[in-house]
């Protein structure tokens, strides 16, 4: 990401924060006497299961135009984290669910694009779903018919393959995952009864 070197507000040089004596990572501006922050932005997703699959949708925007992901986005100002999960997933695939009808299932950092992303699951009885205008398809696939190949984002695999690992087993646990330009690590924050998705 590129760094903020301008303050938006009065256009000034911005300088490294120093509080206490320490540099900290984030920009300060000495005109307006302010700091100024590069926060991560917050993505929400959804894994919607229907019996051992789980929605994809086909990006219809680019970054990734023609690649098959997980729905999901940006959280928008205003919305609680399940909210924007509902949110995009209607954009997307046309499943409507309610917000509260979605649980918390894995959450994690991507330090090399400035995000944190939090996802939800949720278990449907059918498979009916329609593409909006961000998505070219959107279809439900088993693990050994899910696209691998054509993944918009497959530094994330590693989160889809738990789920259809979850899935398989019936038990759903609470994840963490954190990814960094070179690892990736996802472990298990809490542990779940064997329940439906």
């Amino acid at each position: 990401m590129p760094e903020l070197k301008f303050c938006p507000d009065c256009g000034a040089a911005l300088a490294p924060h120093i509080v206490a004596g320490e540099a900290r990572n984030h920009a300060w501006c000495a005109v307006c006497e302010a700091p100024h922050y590069d926060h991560p932005m917050v993505v929400v997703t959804t894994f919607i299961a229907c019996g051992e699959k789980l929605l994809w949708v086909k990006r219809a925007l680019e970054p990734r135009r023609g690649l098959w992901a997980i729905p999901g986005g940006f959280l928008e100002a205003g919305e609680t984290l399940a909210e924007g999960a509902a949110r995009e997933l209607r954009e997307e695939a046309g499943v409507v669910l309610p917000a509260d009808q979605l649980a918390l299932y894995m959450s994690g950092a991507i330090t090399f694009i400035n995000q944190v992303y939090v996802g939800f699951r949720a278990q449907v009885e059918n498979e009916a779903c329609v593409p909006g205008v961000e998505s070219l398809d959107c279809r439900f696939f088993s693990r050994h018919e899910c696209p691998w190949e054509d993944t918009a984002y497959p530094q994330v695999s590693d989160s889809i393959v738990q789920a259809y690992d979850d899935l398989a087993t019936g038990k759903f646990s609470t994840w963490q995952a954190e990814m960094t330009d070179s690892r990736y690590t996802l472990r298990q924050i809490s542990e779940a009864p064997p329940a439906r998705l």
